[in-house]
C-alpha cells in the first residue's frame, strides 16, 4: 500500500540535505548518462566498420605482387613477380568447390580516354563478369561485362556514375555512346554505382580479354580477386578464408619460385580476417567503455552510501525516539532504504532518459569515419538502471542496518 507519510518523510529529508542529495544524484545520473553514451558510440563504431566492409563483398580475397626480398633456390632478390592467366586458371580449377565469384584484373597503363573533345582522366581496368559481385557494384543503367563479351573480345565499356555525371550530363542516354581509348572505339553498355560512393565510381571497366589483346597485355594480370562460398557462421567463414588464402599464397610462391617467408613478393588481403581484427578491436573498445561507465556508476553508488550514513547520523535522535515508541528494526531499515532507492532510481532514470533522448535525436545524423548512427539497445540500458537501483539498495542497506542497531539510550543522548 502506498504510504503517504513515509514518502513525505523522504521528501523532507531530501529538502534538508538538498545540496548533498543533488550532488549524489547528479553523480549517479551522469554515470548512467556516460555509460549509455559510450555504449552508443561503441555500437556506432561497430556500425561504421560493418559499413566499410559492406562496400565490398565481405568474404573477398585480393592478391597482388611486388618484388622479392629474399634469395631462393639460387635466384637473387629484387625480382618483379608477374601474375599470369595460367595462375588464375589454376586457382579457379583447384579451389572450384570453395569459390563463389572470381576475376583477374589487368590495369591498362599509358592510355588516353576521350569522349568527343573531352579527356576523361580516369583509369581503365580489364575485368571478368564476376568482378561486379566481388566489388559489390550495382548497375544503374544497362549491364555489366558478361561471359559473351570476354569470349568475343568485345570492345565494350562500363562507366561509373561519377563519370556519367561529369562527362555525360548533357546526354540523355549514355548507352550506345562511344569512348575513344587510345584511338580505339569502345561502346558504353552500362553504368555502375558503388556503395562506397564517388571515390569508387571513377574507373572504366572493359573485358579483360579485350584489354590484354588490344593493349598488348599478352597473358599478364595485375591482381587476382575471389569471393568464397558462404559458411554457416562468421568464425567458420574466417577459418575457411584463412585456409584458402594460405593455400593460394603457397601455390603462387611455388609457381614463381618465391621463398615461403618472403614478406613482399606475394601479398593477399583477406577481408574477413581483417574484419575479425577490427571487430575484436571494437569489442575491446566497448569493454573499455563499459569499464569507464561502471566505474562512474560505482562512484555514484558510493556517494549514495555516504549520504545515507550522513542521514543516519543526523537522524540518530529521531531513530531513538522511533525505537522508544516501539518501532521495529526492519521498519528503521525500510525507512532508510526507501530514501536510498528513491535517490538512485530517480537519478538513474533521469540519466537514462537524457542519454537515450540524445542518441535518438542526434544518432541518425552522425556519420563520420568508422562511426555510423551511434545507438544502444533500450533493454540493455534499462537493465543497467535496474542493476544500479539494486546496487543503490545494497549501498543503502549497511547505513540502514547501522541505524537499526542504534541503542535507544545512546540515540536519545545524541545532540
Amino acid at each position: 500500500m502506498f504510504d503517504i507519510e513515509r514518502w513525505q518523510e523522504i521528501f523532507d529529508t531530501i529538502r534538508k540535505n538538498k545540496l548533498r542529495t543533488f550532488l549524489t544524484g547528479l553523480s549517479v545520473a551522469s554515470g548512467i548518462f556516460i555509460l549509455v553514451i559510450l555504449l552508443g558510440f561503441g555500437q556506432g563504431m561497430q556500425n561504421g566498420i560493418a559499413k566499410e566492409f559492406a562496400s565490398d563483398a565481405s568474404n573477398r580475397v585480393w592478391v597482388w605482387t611486388r618484388v622479392t626480398t629474399k634469395e631462393h633456390k639460387g635466384l637473387n632478390p629484387g625480382r618483379r613477380i608477374q601474375l599470369r592467366n595460367e595462375n588464375h586458371e589454376y586457382v579457379t580449377n583447384r579451389f572450384a568447390d570453395q569459390l563463389d565469384q572470381k576475376s583477374a584484373v589487368f590495369r591498362i597503363r599509358d592510355v588516353f580516354v576521350n569522349y568527343k573533345n573531352e579527356t576523361i582522366g580516369y583509369p581503365v581496368q580489364g575485368v571478368s563478369s564476376g568482378y561486379q559481385q566481388i566489388e559489390n557494384e550495382y548497375i544503374s543503367q544497362g549491364r555489366f561485362i558478361n561471359q559473351k563479351d570476354e569470349e568475343s573480345v568485345a570492345k565494350v565499356a562500363i562507366i561509373g556514375n561519377k563519370i556519367k555525371r561529369e562527362f555525360f550530363k548533357d546526354v540523355e542516354d549514355p548507352l550506345q555512346e562511344y569512348l575513344d581509348i587510345s584511338g580505339i572505339k569502345f561502346r558504353i553498355v552500362g553504368v555502375y554505382g558503388d556503395p562506397g560512393g564517388e571515390r569508387e565510381e571513377d574507373r572504366i571497366f572493359v573485358p579483360i580479354t579485350t584489354a590484354q589483346r588490344v593493349f598488348n597485355g599478352s597473358d599478364k594480370v595485375n591482381n587476382l580477386s575471389y569471393t568464397l562460398q558462404p559458411a554457416a557462421s562468421f568464425e567458420e567463414a574466417v577459418a575457411q578464408s584463412v585456409r584458402f588464402t594460405a593455400g593460394l599464397k603457397s601455390y603462387l610462391q611455388e609457381a614463381h619460385t618465391v621463398a615461403p617467408d618472403d614478406p613482399s613478393a606475394i601479398n593477399a588481403f583477406n577481408t574477413l580476417e581483417e574484419a575479425k581484427r577490427y571487430y575484436g578491436l571494437t569489442g575491446n573498445i566497448k569493454f573499455f567503455f563499459w569499464f569507464v561507465g561502471v566505474c562512474t556508476i560505482i562512484a555514484g553508488v558510493v556517494g549514495v552510501s555516504n549520504i545515507m550514513l550522513i542521514v543516519v547520523k543526523e537522524r540518530t535522535r529521531e531513530i531513538g525516539i522511533r525505537k522508544a515508541l516501539g518501532a521495529k528494526p526492519w521498519s528503521i531499515v525500510g525507512m532508510i532504504l526507501h530514501e536510498s532507492i528513491f535517490v538512485t532510481a530517480l537519478s538513474g532514470f533521469t540519466g537514462l532518459i537524457f542519454s537515450m533522448g540524445l542518441l535518438e535525436l542526434l544518432g541518425p545524423h552522425v556519420e563520420v569515419d568508422y562511426i555510423v548512427n551511434p545507438s544502444v539497445n533500450f533493454n540493455v540500458a534499462l537493465s543497467t538502471v535496474l542493476v544500479l537501483i539494486f546496487a543503490g539498495t545494497v549501498a543503502g542497506f549497511f547505513p540502514a542496518w547501522r541505524a537499526a542497531r542504534i541503542q535507544v539510550i545512546e540515540a536519545l543522548r545524541d545532540e
